[in-house]
Formats: C-alpha cells, structure tokens, sequence
C-alpha cells in the first residue's frame, strides 16, 4: 500500500517540470547579468527571474517533502540566500577604500559560485538525481 503522504508519480513529474522551470528562471536572470549593465550576483538576487523562482521555491517546497526534488528545492534556496551574503558582505567591503579591490573579487567569485550552483543543480535533475546536504 501507497503511503497517502509520499506524491504519486504524476505529481512527482509536475514538480520535475516545476524545478526545470524554476533552474530555467535563475538561469535567465544569470544570462541577463552577462548580458546587461548589472553583475551576475545583482542580476541574480534582484532580477524578476529569480525573484519569481524563489517565490515558486518557497510555495511548492512543502509539495516536494519526501522526494528527491526536495534537495533541489533546499539547494536553490540556499544558492539564493547564500548569494545574498556574499553580495552584501562585498558590498560592506566596497565602502571602505581598501576593501574595493577585495568587494570586486567577491562579486566575481559569487557570480561564479551561482553559475556553478544552478548548473550543476540543473544537470542533477535532469538525471533525477537529489543534491547534496
């Protein structure tokens, strides 16, 4: 017998499209930062993109408890917030007059670690794989 809370199948795949279309949403707003005048991380934290996906993440993050999806759910999240962190310590960085250097690699380095963040999440869901504590 099925376990009433555990999703079945059909929902478990609606969720699958749900999380492509939340990693296709940061991705957008990271492409709009190499594109555009803003950085990646600003592009990131403060695009509409990304704003609706973390809208999505925390909304339907209930619906994914006991699944894999529920790791991809958390890592998204964290991405978020944890790029939060890094963009505001950078930027209490930025205005002290030897710290700018060091605010600028930050910048840099988080673009890079919420490039590396969404892709790797996005190419484990595709393989239906949960990501990592």
């Amino acid at each position: 017998m099925r376990d009433p809370l555990e999703p079945d199948a059909a929902t478990v795949d609606g969720l699958v499209r749900l999380t492509h279309l939340i990693y296709a949403l940061h991705s957008l707003a990271i492409v709009t930062g190499v594109l555009g005048s803003a950085t990646i991380v600003f592009s990131f934290l403060c695009g509409i993109p990304s704003i609706i996906a973390v809208i999505l993440n925390y909304a339907k993050r209930s619906d994914t408890r006991g699944t894999f999806l529920e790791s991809h759910f958390r890592w998204q999240i964290r991405t978020f917030w944890g790029a939060f962190a890094w963009w505001m310590l950078a930027w209490l960085l930025f205005f002290t007059i030897l710290g700018i250097p060091i605010a600028f690699l930050m910048f840099v380095v988080t673009g890079a670690w919420v490039i590396y963040r969404v892709a790797r999440g996005w190419l484990a869901l595709n393989e239906r794989q949960p990501m990592p504590e």
